[in-house]
């Protein structure tokens, strides 16, 4: 019995023996960075910029002026040798700043930030075997904050360029960088999040991590596990000016994209289609018949665009552009601006609950799209939606370029001003239908369905955008 006992003991302590060494050869190991940092390392470029700034004199407070004092006042002189600098010529001084890059060719070629190189009048690239050259500038790129540079020397190490379309959310990535000037910094950390779109940059559709960036770091390289490069780091986002845990890359292809085209063209090009979007909220998504929210919602077509001429219309929903499926409104700008000027490409889109197809001859993005505001005239009464709207001047209509809609005059707690309307809000239709004037509006809101969601098209400071009004139900 004792024996048997033993036997027993011995088979169980083997068996636990053996499921934690399967449980361990089982685990991932942690990422060893070890020999990518190696490899990769001489691939990347300090750089350092200088230019010339204004050297501070102390200025009164806009709106004042230097006081007049009795002759030979003490004050008199304290003021001016303050304060009056008309006679002074302006001193410059040096400004420099840290950035990092990496080298593209083995000619020389630097990839970089807009923003390390803007205004620079000196630029020198430090490598990593201590060389220091001066660089020229390629050509730059605000809209995508990608600059290209040029060192004159060869048989550089080059870093080896792959695909950021194949990074999985939760992969590992490292960044190396000059931190505050401190060479040569490796960091790692996960992707976070693809696909970001940030404000004032709608081209670029960002890889969010949360490898530690810092001052410094900016223009140099996101590599994946196996050394290829895969974004160039390019912002943070901070409270303090120093790390978050919110890092911002863009993606290698659209890096690669806009260097090429700064290298032959000195320029970039982008394409264009020419309307104003937003996203389709589950609210909106009920008005317009859709079983979920996605897509990309036209507020407004703009005037003498590629998609006015194709014959798109407000109202409309992008749902795939030349077979790509947009799943909200962030997602459709990159897939436009990287798009050829010139070539036809068809475009899903669902309209009156429907979906077509149209073809639209893409153009080239203009550089700045102006805005427009306005006025105010006469009362109308207050409706089921607690919004009262008054008919539009010609002269309003020519400021704000549009032919049609009413301006909200007054707006009370209810409907309209839950769903967000305010005051001066131009109503320019209302579940999918266009309102010409006052009467028309009130006709249109009778009729509306009681306990429904529709959409009601907006324009707020010179910008279109859907609100989703829940019609209340009738008593």
């Amino acid at each position: 019995m004792c024996r048997i006992r033993k036997y027993t003991g011995c088979a169980m302590l083997l068996w636990l023996t053996l499921f934690v060494i399967m449980q361990a050869a089982r685990a991932q190991p942690l990422a060893d960075f070890t020999r990518l940092v190696k490899e990769a390392g001489p691939t990347v470029v300090n750089i350092s910029t200088t230019q010339k700034v204004a050297a501070g004199v102390t200025e009164l407070p806009e709106g004042f002026e230097m006081p007049e004092f009795p002759e030979g006042s003490p004050f008199g002189e304290l003021f001016k040798h303050f304060f009056d600098h008309k006679d002074i010529e302006p001193e410059y001084q040096d400004a420099k700043s840290l950035g990092s890059g990496f080298i593209i060719s083995e000619d020389g070629y630097v990839l970089t930030n807009y923003h390390v190189v803007e205004n620079a009048d000196e630029i020198i690239v430090r490598l990593n075997d201590r060389r220091e050259l001066r660089a020229e500038v390629v050509g730059k790129d605000k809209r995508s904050d990608v600059a290209l540079l040029r060192i004159d020397a060869n048989n550089l190490p080059v870093a080896r360029i792959g695909k950021s379309d194949s990074l999985e959310v939760g992969e590992w990535v490292l960044a190396i960088g000059s931190p505050f000037g401190f060479d040569y910094s490796a960091t790692a950390g996960i992707v976070s999040a693809k696909g970001r779109s940030l404000p004032q940059e709608n081209y670029v559709p960002f890889i969010q991590t949360d490898v530690a960036i810092n001052p410094g770091n900016s223009g140099g390289p996101l590599f994946n596990q196996t050394g290829e490069v895969v974004g160039v780091n390019s912002q943070i986002y901070s409270r303090t000016g120093g790390y978050m845990g919110l890092s911002f890359a863009i993606p290698i292809e659209v890096a690669m994209n806009v260097a090429e085209q700064l290298k032959t063209r000195g320029r970039v090009s982008r394409g264009w289609l020419g309307v104003l979007i937003q996203d389709v909220t589950l609210e909106l998504a009920e008005s317009f018949g859709m079983k979920q929210p996605h897509g990309a919602l036209v507020a407004k077509v703009l005037p003498d665009s590629p998609a006015q001429a194709a014959g798109f219309r407000v109202g409309d929903i992008i749902v795939a552009f030349d077979g790509r499926v947009i799943t909200d409104s962030a997602s459709l700008p990159p897939i436009v601006g990287s798009s050829k000027v010139g070539v036809f490409v068809p475009v899903d889109v669902i309209r009156d609950r429907k979906e077509i197809v149209i073809k639209v001859k893409l153009g080239e993005l203009p550089e700045i799209v102006s805005g427009t505001s306005a006025e105010k005239p006469v009362v109308e009464t207050t409706n089921r939606l607690g919004v009262s709207v008054v008919d539009l001047t010609d002269e309003q209509k020519e400021e704000l370029e549009i032919d049609k809609g009413v301006q909200v005059q007054r707006i009370v707690d209810g409907a309209a001003s839950r769903a967000g309307v305010r005051k001066d809000d131009i109503i320019l239709s209302i579940n999918n239908e266009p309102v010409t004037d006052a009467r028309q509006f009130q006709k249109l809101v009778k009729k509306l369905p009681a306990g429904k969601s529709v959409a009601v098209l907006v324009q707020r400071n010179g910008s279109p955008t859907f609100l989703a009004i829940k019609v209340p139900d009738d008593d």
